[in-house]
């Protein structure tokens, strides 16, 4: 497939890396301008391009950046992509330590994937945001294996979300169906599924297990 992600910090850089391995055409996108990836580019053979044209012709892209850096994104990001383009979400709310705070999120209550789905134009699906990046490298198997872990898996559009689990497969993981974006609560930071390195059914009891209430870590309240 054609792909696109834009932000190659460590989970960008890393599915860089993967997807790339597995014979993806991979196109990867910076705020800071395609001269800056020139070393991801030779270890990978990934090409740099500028964030509007990283989703040209894409099938799949990832959005990847900080919270904050969303509403700076080009409009029309997805004007030039392939038709049912599956755009990936793997962003969450750090109040406190990055972010600052967002009104849509803390005051109408959105969850954060539909704060970015809003600001895109474009709807999302929730992956990889409680993934570690190493993981990514290091904890692949194949399917069926016992030890296989599990990504939980939000949105709202079916045919988009069964593109990325089967991505998801073929990258060496199991998914778990998260419900929609609206649900996606479940998986955001300091829920029980955020981070956990486990199968399919400890990921689904985690996701049933989460509060829908806003840990004051994740809150900027003034």
């Amino acid at each position: 497939m054609k792909i696109g992600i834009i932000g190659a910090g460590n989970i960008g850089g890393n599915l860089t890396r993967r997807l790339t391995a597995l014979g993806h055409d991979v196109s990867v996108a910076n705020s800071r301008g395609p001269h800056t990836l020139t070393a991801l580019a030779e270890e990978t053979g990934a090409t740099p391009v500028p964030v509007a044209e990283a989703a040209r012709g894409a099938e799949v892209v990832v959005v990847t950046v900080p919270l904050k850096a969303v509403p700076d994104l080009p409009s029309g990001l997805f004007d030039e992509a392939a038709d049912g383009v599956a755009v990936i979400d793997t962003g969450n709310y750090y109040p406190r330590q990055r972010d600052g705070r967002i009104a849509g999120i803390e005051d109408e209550g959105l969850t954060e994937s539909r704060w970015t789905e809003r600001h895109l134009g474009h709807p999302v699906i929730k992956a990889f945001n409680g993934t570690y990046a190493q993981d990514i490298l290091d904890r692949p198997l194949p399917a069926g294996a016992p030890d296989r872990m599990a990504l939980p898996v939000a949105g709202d559009d079916e045919a988009a979300k069964e593109k990325v689990r089967s991505l998801i497969d073929e990258l060496g993981f199991d998914t778990v169906d998260a419900g929609g974006l609206d649900e996606s609560w479940r998986q955001q930071p300091d829920t029980p599924v955020y981070g956990l390195q486990a199968g399919a059914e400890a990921v689904a009891k985690a996701l049933t297990e989460a509060s829908p209430e806003r840990p004051a870590d994740f809150r900027n309240t003034p």
